[in-house]
């Protein structure tokens, strides 16, 4: 019976660690927020973006820019204010910029310089 004793407490012992593992197994993990640098337009939105911004006849900013959505933009392009006709008929884009580069219409958040959106020019 002397053994009972240390038995008891090798068996609680062993008890607590898994326990506290089967606890710390399942508490969530926290994944840092990505914030999703995407505008979500419409067709019909894209369409108004680009025909106003074609009407407007812009100097292309550069050529050859290989930009996606989420990527920077260098702070040497030449950005434009978002026309006030496309704010009103468009608001999600009214507090960014754009710029026009390889037959492309680049929406930039300013404050990250980030593309949010990529809209061809030609249909």
């Amino acid at each position: 019976m002397r053994n009972a004793p240390t038995l008891a407490a090798v068996v609680l012992l062993l008890a607590q660690l898994c326990i506290g593992e089967s606890a710390h197994a399942q508490t969530p993990t926290q994944e840092p927020a990505t914030v999703a640098p995407k505008i979500n337009l419409t067709l019909e939105q894209r369409h108004v973006i680009r025909e106003i911004i074609k009407d407007m006849k812009t100097e292309p900013a550069a050529t050859n820019i290989r930009a996606a959505v989420g990527d920077q933009i260098p702070t040497d392009i030449k950005m434009q204010a978002m026309p006030s006709q496309v704010a009103q008929k468009v608001p999600q884009v009214k507090t960014h910029d754009f710029f026009v580069a390889d037959g492309q219409i680049f929406i930039v958040d300013p404050k990250d310089n980030k593309v949010a959106d990529v809209i061809k020019l030609a249909d």
